[in-house]
């Protein structure tokens, strides 16, 4: 069993247990339940941004703990002060030392889009993500049937939230270009082995129809990588690890932005 197998069948046990303790009607009435969420493509294509997806991840399966002594407030107030397109927030507790909580108390402190970043299973998740303030959700191709992207598509924009389908090749891909999906990332990470190459966005960009937003996903430490990304048609990057594991990643992402812009 890889580490992906790992993750999703404990993450099947997490919602289990989640559904005992919080019911759907619960999570309805909660305050933020009824917002209207950030459109995703405003603030990708608004040109005072950067197109970046900034993450707020404390640690990973691969590397253990990046960073996990930070504060969550005053690192994504620094991401979206630097332009920022949207958050990204890890809410997997187990391997990602995250929490809704965070994704919660970043909604409080920003004016962007917020991502929850997790293993999507079940509607149950969509409703969470919608009751703690996040705009848009993932749906990972690899984990997923082409009919669930389907279904899970849909009842998250039925419920006003943005959707971003990752990929990591041409085969999941196909069958799931559905109208309701806003975004389509690549990822260059290998969930099998954590291996990390921008050639995997660099070869499917071509293969993502225009009307989506062609984001590529992890691997991405420079500027130079962006420039040449978005030369190849690409309009959002996300990056997670480049700023969480320094020291202080407000400056990172600051000093990432201002060579960025030169």
């Amino acid at each position: 069993m890889d580490i992906l197998d790992k993750i999703i069948e404990r993450k099947k046990r997490e919602v289990a247990e989640a559904k005992e303790k919080v019911s759907l009607e619960e999570l309805k009435n909660t305050p933020l339940y009824g917002r209207t969420c950030y459109r995703l493509r405003d603030f990708v294509l608004d040109n005072a941004r950067t197109g970046v997806i900034a993450e707020f991840k404390r640690a990973s399966p691969s590397k253990g703990i990046i960073n996990d002594s930070v504060e969550l407030n005053e690192v994504v107030k620094s991401y979206a002060i630097s332009g920022a397109s949207a958050i990204s927030v890890l809410t997997d507790s187990f391997f990602f030392k995250g929490s809704l909580d965070d994704l919660k108390e970043a909604r409080s402190q920003v004016d962007i889009p917020l991502l929850r970043k997790d293993f999507v299973l079940d509607v149950y998740q969509i409703e969470e993500a919608k009751a703690y303030g996040a705009d848009i959700i993932l749906l990972i191709a690899a984990v997923l049937s082409k009919e669930d992207v389907g279904r899970f598509s849909k009842y998250a924009k039925a419920l006003g939230l943005n959707v971003l389908l990752e990929i990591h090749n041409e085969e999941e891909l196909v069958g799931n270009t559905y109208a309701e999906i806003d975004a389509i990332g690549v990822n260059n990470r290998n969930l099998k082995d954590f291996s990390v190459s921008i050639q995997h966005s660099l070869d499917l960009v071509d293969k993502i129809p225009d009307q989506y937003i062609k984001v590529s996903e992890s691997g991405i430490s420079d500027p130079g990588t962006i420039r040449k990304l978005k030369h190849a048609g690409f309009q959002a990057f996300l990056i997670g690890e480049n700023f969480m594991k320094t020291e202080d990643p407000s400056a990172a992402v600051i000093n990432f932005t201002k060579e960025l812009r030169k």
